[in-house]
């Protein structure tokens, strides 16, 4: 077995050509998140809610997906720094193990809780139809995601990233491809509207987990799944979401937020939900970039943690925080000069663009100290201290975010709402630092000790 680019490479390169890849292809999902969204708004602003609204549930999703993924990457990329095959392979039997898992379980949702999750938010009837039709859908036929999510992972963990850059770009063009002639009906086929954008998302995952599939069995040499005769480890997956259940928690705690903020805002108006909605799908298309970084990190700190290399474990993590930073300053500018045609690209009113130019330019200001500490957490994660990032997670979310947004909204101007979001934020930027030093005092400089 050849000897991993991830221990000889030099740092700036490799995390260059780990990161690259995934960043690009999730530059691209979020393009597709922003065009789904605008061909919904061309229905009315009703629709463009109702997928707003949908939001704490597929949140829920890519979190038990990507958290247990997280899990796996980590891993199986320090099990390949210390050179045990065996693991490797073991550990990627009982992701696919869990895969069907977490499909099953949103299966359930789908069937039978989406309705009254949308009328525990709003009793505007024209929303709630919006919202089971989009969400029944997108979780009884979410196999696609969860399979994409983690054999991308299983990727990642390799080194070959440049796949996953084709699994996403592919299933996300399909997406947008498919947007409008499933939503207007073009093409002789029925105008489906909104339950079209969800069968255009669905067909999307779907191909980019059949893709992820079949270049983990032919490309990906490191590791070999042979589930004839599988049963499931406890030791293995205890292990696994001993890393990614912090990090399902941490995410899944994003859909309590948006579930709150929705209850806050629809107060207002629902138009200042909608405005919520379009600001998450305009920072995916900053905030991925960072995560997909991120993605290309976590695999190259575990890895040579594990082959005990402490100069190129500080190395990568300088690099990211720079990287991450920088990407975040990019985004701050671009919110800050042109919010007004931001909002525009989703049929905005004059209502919603008075309301949103404000809560973009607001939001944004956090968008530097949330740099940093998105890159530590792929820190916190490949080093399995998961935990530290779900403590920041719920502080900064439920502890600060969420009270301050509702006192704010007391005072009776919803404008003033949308400050929650950098007070917390400050608040996430002080207990980063904090646990950061933690980590690298009792892990990272004693790497190599009494070795």
């Amino acid at each position: 077995m050849e000897e991993n680019k991830m221990g000889i490479m030099p740092m700036n390169k490799l995390i260059i050509s780990m990161s690259l890849p995934i960043m690009i292809s999730m530059l691209v999902q979020a393009l597709y998140n922003i065009v789904d969204s605008v061909f919904v708004a061309m229905i009315n602003e009703n629709a463009l809610t109702a997928v707003s609204m949908a939001f704490p549930i597929q949140n829920l999703m890519i979190a038990v997906g990507v958290g247990t993924a997280v899990g796996v990457n980590a891993l199986l990329a320090r099990s390949l720094g210390e050179g045990d095959y065996e693991k490797v392979n073991k550990i990627a039997e009982n992701a696919v193990f869990l895969v069907v898992l977490s499909y099953l379980a949103f299966l359930i949702i789908g069937l039978f809780l989406i309705e009254p999750f949308y009328r525990s938010q709003t009793d505007i009837e024209e929303i709630v139809i919006y919202g089971k039709e989009y969400l029944t859908i997108c979780c009884c036929l979410s196999f696609g995601i969860f399979t994409q999510v983690m054999f991308e992972r299983l990727l990642q963990a390799t080194g070959k990233t440049v796949y996953t850059m084709f699994t996403q770009g592919i299933g996300a063009v399909v997406n947008i491809i498919m947007d409008p002639i499933l939503i207007f009906g073009l093409f002789g086929l029925p105008k489906m509207g909104v339950a079209g954008a969800a069968a255009a998302t669905v067909i999307g995952q779907i191909v980019g987990g059949i893709l992820s599939v079949w270049f983990n069995q032919s490309k990906n040499y490191e590791v070999r799944i042979q589930m004839k005769g599988f049963r499931p480890s406890s030791s293995v997956i205890g292990q696994i979401y001993g890393i990614g259940v912090p990090s399902i928690i941490m995410q899944a705690i994003g859909s309590v937020m948006n579930y709150g903020m929705n209850r806050i805002l629809i107060a207002f108006t629902s138009t200042a939900t909608a405005v919520f909605g379009v600001y998450f799908k305009l920072q995916s298309f900053i905030f991925m970039p960072v995560f997909g970084l991120n993605n290309g990190v976590i695999p190259i700190i575990a890895f040579n943690y594990g082959a005990k290399n402490k100069e190129r474990v500080i190395s990568a993590i300088k690099h990211s925080v720079v990287y991450a930073v920088t990407i975040m300053i990019l985004g701050l500018i671009l919110f800050q000069t042109v919010p007004g045609p931001l909002l525009q690209m989703f049929s905005a009113s004059e209502t919603m663009i008075k309301l949103g130019i404000p809560a973009l330019k607001i939001i944004s200001l956090s968008f530097i100290l949330a740099g940093f500490c998105i890159a530590s957490g792929s820190v916190f994660q490949a080093l399995g201290k998961s935990v530290y990032s779900m403590f920041v997670s719920v502080a900064r979310q439920l502890v600060v975010l969420l009270p301050v947004a509702y006192g704010l909204a007391k005072l009776g101007d919803v404008n003033l709402v949308w400050w929650a979001i950098p007070i917390a934020e400050l608040m996430s930027l002080a207990m980063t630092v904090f646990f950061m030093l933690k980590v690298f005092r009792k892990i990272i400089f004693q790497i190599g000790k009494g070795s």
